[in-house]
């Protein structure tokens, strides 16, 4: 049996998560605490006992899940289980970042400063209500983009997450998203809908995110992973890391190709993934993906007791 370590990205966060984790493993605790030394602020306080709202706040659910994700990984380690039982790993979106950092190529300090660098320039690229996305369902990517392109209309318009075979979302100038979603339901999609998010992620529109993350992914040190993690941009196995670095730039403006990332791994001989963090969304997506595949979650203290018992 091959595995796969897969991390959550946005949309995962909710109040309290992590805290059974780091009250039952130390290990998991001195993530948490590290990432709060290294944001000079208690994000563990606003993880636990905040308001999900301000949870929400990209700048603060990027590093918040990376810690919790992380802390599981932690977690794992503390009953006997490294992450050199991963035969890859990857992450969707910001979760690249995580499995970066579970894999030795990041220390959690720098990896929860960049995600605050991160999710501050993404908020700041665009002004707000001058973008948006919208997920459509029931349709496959390659009449997702070709609506994209229809709606674009000189403004932008682009395929930003192929999450599954029925659910690509689109991402770019706000009218421009309104008359995609209007476009999809006239060529038969189940649902087409707007989405709650504070920016246009992962479309041209973010090229000042990326350029902030390309000064700052490139005063950090990045070693090679202990395992391969297969990065949203490319959906090819990397260790080097220049590659991996610039692959993170990438992704700021590149599409989430996480249909193709999961097919990989299938391709590659994974027989089982292991959803490391909150949530269980990237479960669903790989199930709707590939039925053939496995999945755990392991986001509990009970998750990891699971997973160490087989």
């Amino acid at each position: 049996m091959s595995v796969a370590f897969v991390f959550p990205g946005q949309g995962a966060q909710t109040i309290g998560m992590g805290k059974a984790l780091a009250d039952a493993y130390p290990a998991a605790r001195a993530v948490f605490d590290e990432v709060d030394e290294a944001l000079g602020e208690k994000l563990s306080t606003l993880i636990w006992e905040g308001e999900q709202d301000t949870l929400t706040l990209t700048q603060n659910a990027q590093p918040a899940l990376m810690a919790t994700s992380v802390a599981a990984m932690r977690a794992l380690e503390a009953e006997g289980i490294g992450i050199d039982r991963a035969s890859f790993v990857a992450g969707h979106s910001l979760g690249e970042y995580s499995a970066l950092c579970a894999a030795g190529a990041l220390s959690v300090a720098d990896t929860a400063r960049l995600l605050r660098t991160r999710g501050q320039a993404m908020q700041e690229a665009v002004p707000v209500g001058v973008g948006a996305m919208a997920a459509l369902l029931g349709l496959d990517f390659e009449t997702a983009t070709a609506i994209a392109s229809e709606a674009a209309q000189g403004e932008v318009c682009q395929a930003a997450n192929d999450n599954d075979p029925g659910q690509v979302v689109v991402s770019g100038h706000l009218g421009a998203v309104e008359r995609a979603v209007e476009i999809a339901k006239e060529k038969g999609a189940k649902r087409a809908v707007m989405l709650p998010v504070s920016a246009p992620f992962h479309c041209s529109l973010m090229e000042p995110a990326a350029r902030a993350m390309a000064d700052a992914l490139g005063a950090v040190d990045i070693h090679a992973p202990a395992v391969p993690v297969i990065p949203n941009v490319t959906v090819t196995a990397c260790s080097t890391p220049d590659e991996l670095r610039a692959h993170l730039v990438s992704q700021v403006t590149g599409s989430v190709r996480w249909r193709e990332t999961v097919m990989y791994m299938g391709q590659q001989g994974v027989t089982e993934i292991w959803e490391i963090g909150a949530g269980k969304a990237l479960s669903g997506m790989i199930r709707r993906i590939d039925r053939s595949i496995a999945t755990r979650p392991v986001g509990t203290p009970d998750d990891v007791k699971a997973a160490v018992d087989g």
